[in-house]
């Protein structure tokens, strides 16, 4: 069932659940874009094709928020406050073991490999790698396992993915990147929790949250 998180007459956000996409592709389960579309038909009554822009996007095995545009306007200035990363984007994850600190900075340049859609991270500059960043908060542990918050401060494909795994701290259920195990449905225990921006239209402060990540099991 589709979750409306938030919403004004220029932006939606939703949850995206884990193995669906933001956007159609082919052979997969219906899309969050597509679910958003007929939300939006349904209850306003919209003849005709209804308009949503793609803002950002998600893994397919992550969940979390993800924001839309209703209107070109609002995609406009929100592709330029995301490229100009003056969004606040925090994640939460259930790791494998424990963080060497409390709170620290994981910096690495990451290089893709796009023929087997996988990244790998360097501790220094390499050619034709790009610089990754993120902030990271033990929150809890469980036995042999820790809840991380990170602040992502770059976007990069598979970021937290690879340097939480360089780190020691693989997520639970992602072997792609040394997990020990894998879940069904190919979930991992990630989700964008959080974003934070200054409206694009209105100019007030959002701030869209939801609850912590659970332990998976």
């Amino acid at each position: 069932m589709l979750r409306i998180l938030w919403e004004d007459n220029h932006l939606i956000a939703a949850f995206k659940k884990s193995g669906q996409t933001v956007q159609s592709e082919p052979n997969k389960p219906a899309a969050l874009e597509l679910e958003v579309k007929d939300y939006i038909k349904e209850k306003y009554q919209k003849p005709g094709a209804v308009y949503l822009g793609v803002i950002h996007r998600l893994d397919m095995p992550v969940e979390g928020i993800v924001l839309f545009a209703k209107t070109s306007k609002a995609l406009v200035r929100m592709n330029e406050i995301f490229q100009q990363r003056k969004v606040r984007k925090i994640y939460q994850a259930w790791v494998h073991g424990k963080p060497p600190l409390k709170s620290g900075n994981l910096l690495h340049w990451l290089k893709r490999d796009e023929h087997k859609n996988y990244t790998k991270a360097y501790q220094s500059e390499i050619k034709n790698a790009e610089r990754a960043e993120l902030n990271y908060t033990l929150l809890d542990t469980k036995a042999q396992y820790s809840l991380l918050e990170i602040e992502l401060l770059s976007g990069r494909k598979h970021q937290i993915r690879v340097q939480l795994s360089s780190m020691g701290c693989p997520i639970l259920g992602d072997k792609k990147y040394g997990a020990l195990y894998a879940y069904e449905d190919n979930y991992i225990a990630l989700q964008a929790c959080e974003l934070a921006f200054i409206h694009p239209v209105s100019n007030e402060n959002i701030h869209i949250k939801i609850e912590n990540l659970l332990f998976p099991g």
